[in-house]
């Protein structure tokens, strides 16, 4: 059974810092492509950050680039978003997911095999 583990969420203030975790199990974790989402008012959830099977391609989002940082242990089975100079909009349930396809990192839920449940991140002003 395939499960992905969110952790590290909580609450901080505006400006402060988070390390998010997505921990794996049941899979081959180094196959996969691994990306953060979160929801957005009125759409889907939109895509933060993503890392490719062996961490050295990343893509990050617009709105969280300079900010945040991606980056992997696939000994670990672990996936890492850490995030800085958080704002009150960085508030959310930050999903994790895996992607085994051969395509580039993925910026649609589509793209993904796999989900984690969500952690939640708080931001306060």
């Amino acid at each position: 059974q395939v499960q992905l583990i969110e952790s590290g969420g909580g609450l901080v203030q505006t400006g402060g810092s988070l390390r998010l975790s997505c921990t794996a199990s049941g899979l081959t974790f180094s196959v996969y492509k691994v990306s953060w989402f979160r929801p957005a008012p009125g759409k889907e959830r939109e895509f933060v950050a993503g890392i490719g099977r062996l961490g050295h391609s990343t893509d990050l989002a617009d709105s969280v680039k300079g900010r945040f940082t991606i980056s992997r242990d696939n000994a670990k089975k672990t996936v890492y978003l850490q995030m800085n100079s958080l704002k009150p909009e960085d508030a959310a349930v930050y999903f994790c997911a895996a992607d085994y396809s051969l395509r580039a990192i993925g910026r649609l839920e589509g793209d993904y095999d796999y989900w984690g449940q969500g952690i939640q991140v708080t931001v306060s002003s």
